[in-house]
């Protein structure tokens, strides 16, 4: 009986995970006029709360072991570079992360795409977990060109990890740095490493990089400027509002209409002066992409610990080193600037701005005397 209880207790989160496209995370870069390069994205996790508004600070010099199927017997190093990161479920790593140096890091859920190497228990030692392989980059390094010139000196292998959430971890990842340089990085095939120049800084998730290129062919014709008018016998027919240059812009939260969206968002960007500008632009364009934990979870498996798919939403300014996010749990825009940290001394922390879980309200009713 407890056999058949475990069973069904597991079909249920299968169902949980196929039907509710659980990880929709979407990211783009918009770059300012002062030379600012601003990284910004959503983050997803439909299946409970997971800690993502806990932020971690990694000091400078932080002694690191990678993680394999066997345990802590992985890739030791010594972090030359303290970072902030997001985290999930108390782990030291999570949806994306900055350095002290202005690189950006930041994973995507990849399922059925992503496949990592077999682990190789003669090759431990170059070995290491997807959430190592972020925390590596992190601590690592300062320039994108760096990171892909030592990408094969490491070997990315699955770890299960049971306080993940009970979900695999199939990632792909963004990583930027303050000149702007940027590749998408997935590993498929059983460990084959793939880059790709983003396109105009946009991902989001499932299928690989190269499909959603090909996909973009399919809305060429999509602009910023109105339809004209046109004249039919007796009728002259005239575009209804603003915005019709985008009928066909897709509107659901399936990654390629993700993609396609946050293409034509970048794409049309106004003129930013400076890198605050870029910041703020950023959370109004992905406030398109906020989207109501009962939009993609049947209601029979809506989780009781949490008030929105979108759980934060991230801004990481790479010119000034200031990483910026809201959650789901308070509105208020926050930010932690990493030129005010000494990553030499700092100690590691934790920093739980959410523990009231309550959104800021400010009340501006006029007061008669």
């Amino acid at each position: 009986m407890k056999n058949k209880f475990n069973l069904i207790i597991a079909v249920n989160l299968a169902l949980l995970i196929m039907c509710s496209n659980a990880y929709p995370c979407t990211g783009i870069t918009l770059k300012s006029k002062d030379g600012g390069f601003v990284v910004a994205r959503t983050v997803e996790w439909a299946l409970n709360d997971a800690q993502h508004n806990k932020i971690l600070i990694v000091p400078r010099n932080k002694q690191f072991v990678g993680q394999t199927p066997e345990g802590y017997n992985g890739k030791k190093w010594k972090g030359d570079y303290g970072f902030v990161t997001l985290t999930a479920y108390g782990q030291p790593y999570g949806p994306d992360g900055l350095n002290e140096e202005g690189l950006y890091v930041g994973v995507y859920y990849l399922p059925e795409f992503a496949e990592y190497a077999i682990y190789d228990r003669a090759k431990a030692e170059n070995s290491m977990s997807v959430g190592d392989l972020m925390q590596w980059m992190l601590s690592s390094f300062k320039t994108v060109d760096e990171i892909i010139a030592n990408l094969k000196s490491v070997i990315v292998v699955n770890v299960d990890n049971k306080e993940f959430g009970g979900a695999a971890l199939p990632f792909h990842f963004k990583i930027v740095d303050p000149s702007g340089n940027s590749k998408i990085i997935e590993i498929v095939n059983n460990g084959e490493v793939k880059i790709y120049d983003p396109y105009i800084g946009v991902i989001t998730n499932s299928p690989t990089y190269d499909w959603h290129i090909i996909n973009q062919r399919n809305y060429l014709s999509l602009s910023a400027n109105p339809n004209s008018q046109m004249s039919f016998e007796d009728y002259n027919l005239k575009p209804l509002g603003g915005g019709s240059g985008l009928i066909g812009l897709p509107g659901d939260f399936t990654p390629p209409s993700r993609f396609v969206r946050a293409a034509a968002f970048t794409a049309s960007c106004r003129p930013l002066e400076t890198a605050m500008d870029a910041v703020f632009e950023s959370f109004r364009i992905l406030d398109n992409f906020n989207i109501p934990l009962g939009a993609i979870v049947p209601k029979d498996y809506l989780p009781t610990d949490i008030v929105s798919a979108t759980q934060v939403t991230s801004a990481s300014d790479l010119k000034n080193k200031v990483y910026y996010y809201h959650t789901m749990w308070n509105r208020q825009i926050r930010k932690i600037d990493l030129k005010a940290i000494d990553f030499a001394t700092v100690k590691e922390q934790i920093i739980d701005d959410d523990e009231s879980k309550t959104n800021s309200v400010k009340d501006v009713t006029p007061i008669l005397n």
